[in-house]
């Protein structure tokens, strides 16, 4: 069949998708991505992450519902709650409402006031362990191990906890009022104004899902996300999050007998389904977010992530070397974008060798944002064993080998050896040696 599972894959991979038109070769991106967001759903780890972050919803929603009524209420805007979360709902049928109804009442009944210190800090822990979860999956989409230090997850999500639903709900409430006001109530009388904002009433509130999925996208994962690339993963995530709600209305409408079944748990049911639609989407928007952001990782096969150690120090060298070059003979510094996109890898890649080098102390960011990248000290003095150990030698060594015997000690000393080697011949040649000697082919520089 020429549609088979096979064909298309071949159609995608291999049928010369480069030598196409400028069309052709969008439509066969947007389906090379999409066979990699398909593939990576079907190996399980976003399920099992959805299914995580849905459980520590389930208990994290009314303490993070009771923080943002605090703060919308000291801005005035906290009458927007309710129907903001009743649109949330709405998939759920009539019964949706009812529990938006209930999850409002046990907000409005918290006072803030009345809890103690104690209680008021167990309400912020619970929220912040709601987004620190939240940050170590998209770190995970993102493929960056290392989560935010302790002064930033205090500073970062305390933004995204205070700052996050007022612009949400004001946006929501300024297009509410937007569309009651007595002028833009006359102006639909008259055409073609009154088609124009109709339509604009219909976009305006995917337009507001779009910017509140970008929003998360670029302030949660702990490394530098483009905006061009959390725009397009919100703008995927949106749509699948529109049918996702139409799909799941027309289920809960045809599933009467699942509520004669389960009785009053069938709705405690449908919400957790529903919360889990919600969070897989969301997570498969952030993956997609990625691959736009790093399109060298859209690959026919799945390959593991985990550079080899020998890539590590030749990425890692390369990367000194480049910095050093610009920094001898005056150039702009590169930045960690530009620093992946002329070495054509992921940038989180860059960006944990940039930190690696940074903490051996041979590289330092710049205080401008972005941050440029030049050595720490003079790169005479920055020997290239240096960088190859830093890089062999990073992280935790892991268990450590107790049996003593005459192998283990001809092991030990073999590899002492060939460490002693390796330092007697590197040591010699500086980063600078081989930065000024550097020639790049072609008319360019870099």
């Amino acid at each position: 069949m020429i549609f088979s599972l096979q064909g298309i894959k071949r159609f995608i991979w291999r049928d010369r998708a480069e030598n196409a038109g400028r069309l052709s070769q969008y439509v066969i991106w947007f389906l090379r991505l999409l066979y990699v967001l398909g593939r990576d759903l079907l190996q399980g780890q976003l399920t099992l992450r959805a299914t995580s972050l849905s459980y520590t919803t389930l208990l994290s929603l009314v303490p993070l519902l009771a923080v943002s009524f605090s703060v919308l209420h000291a801005f005035g805007v906290y009458n927007l709650l309710e129907p903001v979360l009743l649109q949330f709902l709405e998939p759920l049928g009539p019964k949706g409402a009812e529990v938006g109804e209930r999850i409002v009442s046990f907000v409005s009944n918290i006072r803030v006031g009345v809890l103690g210190s104690v209680g008021l800090a167990i309400l912020f822990y619970t929220v912040i362990s709601l987004v620190n979860k939240i940050e170590k999956s998209f770190n995970f989409t993102w493929r960056v191990e290392e989560n935010r230090s302790l002064g930033r997850r205090f500073s970062d999500y305390l933004s995204v906890i205070l700052i996050g639903p007022v612009l949400m709900f004001s946006a929501v409430g300024l297009s509410a009022s937007l569309m009651s006001n007595s002028v833009v109530q006359h102006l639909l009388t008259i055409e073609p104004f009154g088609s124009a904002l109709y339509i604009a009433g219909k976009i305006i509130p995917k337009l507001l899902i779009i910017l509140a999925f970008s929003f998360i996208y670029v302030f949660i994962p702990n490394t530098k996300v483009r905006l061009g690339a959390a725009l397009g993963g919100a703008l995927l995530a949106s749509i699948l999050w529109q049918i996702a709600g139409w799909g799941f209305a027309s289920f809960v409408a045809s599933s009467t007998k699942y509520a004669a079944i389960y009785s009053s748990f069938a709705i405690l049911i449908t919400f957790l389904i529903w919360l889990y639609l919600n969070w897989l989407i969301v997570l498969i928007g952030a993956q997609a977010a990625y691959y736009i952001q790093n399109p060298s990782s859209i690959r026919e096969e799945h390959v593991m992530e985990e550079m080899s150690e020998e890539f590590k120090e030749k990425l890692a060298l390369l990367i000194m070397v480049l910095i050093a070059e610009h920094h001898h003979y005056h150039k702009p510094h590169w930045s960690m974008e530009q620093l992946a996109e002329v070495l054509g890898v992921a940038e989180n890649r860059v960006q944990d060798l940039l930190h690696l080098l940074e903490k051996q102390k041979l590289v330092i960011a710049s205080a401008e944002q972005p941050p440029t990248w030049i050595p720490a000290r003079d790169t005479e003095t920055i020997s290239i064993d240096e960088v190859i150990f830093a890089v062999r030698r990073a992280g935790d060594p892991g268990e450590k080998i107790k049996l003593e015997t005459p192998a283990v000690h001809q092991v030990e000393t073999l590899i002492q050896s060939i460490d002693r080697l390796l330092e007697s011949h590197l040591s010699a040649k500086s980063v600078k040696e081989l930065a000024v000697n550097v020639r790049y082919k072609g008319s360019g520089d870099i």
